[in-house]
This record gives C-alpha cells, sequence and structure tokens, in this order.
C-alpha cells in the first residue's frame, strides 16, 4: 500500500508540473468540455478531458498488469 500511495504522488506530482504544458495542447478544450461564463461566475466541468485521461490511464494500468504478469 506504501508503495502503491508514493507512486500515485509521484504521478500527480508529475501531471501537476506537466499541466502548463499540456493546456498548450488542447487538453482541457476538448469536445464534451462544458464551460459557462457570466460576469462574475464560470463554471467549467472538463468532462471529454476526465473521459481522455480515464481511458489513458486505464490502458495504462492494464499494459503494466500485462507486463508484470508475464
Amino acid at each position: 500500500m506504501q508503495r502503491f500511495l508514493l507512486l500515485a504522488g509521484a504521478g500527480l506530482l508529475v501531471l501537476g508540473l506537466l499541466w502548463p504544458w499540456l493546456g498548450r495542447i488542447g487538453l482541457g478544450h476538448l469536445p464534451g468540455d462544458i464551460r459557462i461564463e457570466r460576469p462574475g461566475f464560470t463554471f467549467y466541468a472538463p468532462l471529454g478531458t476526465c473521459l481522455l485521461i480515464s481511458v489513458v490511464v486505464s490502458l495504462a494500468l492494464r499494459l503494466l498488469a500485462w507486463l508484470w504478469s508475464r
């Protein structure tokens, strides 16, 4: 459990450091992302971005599990 938490924390740290760069390539402005802007109020729900990240992380974890079991 400790190893998993350390790896998860390191992954979040790397993602946080890369976030400005990821914003430049369009991550966060994908179709399916909802943005409502009104005077004094902004609502942003990154549904398309979350779906893409979920698919990529799932595939990466499945690949790691497959490599580990070999």
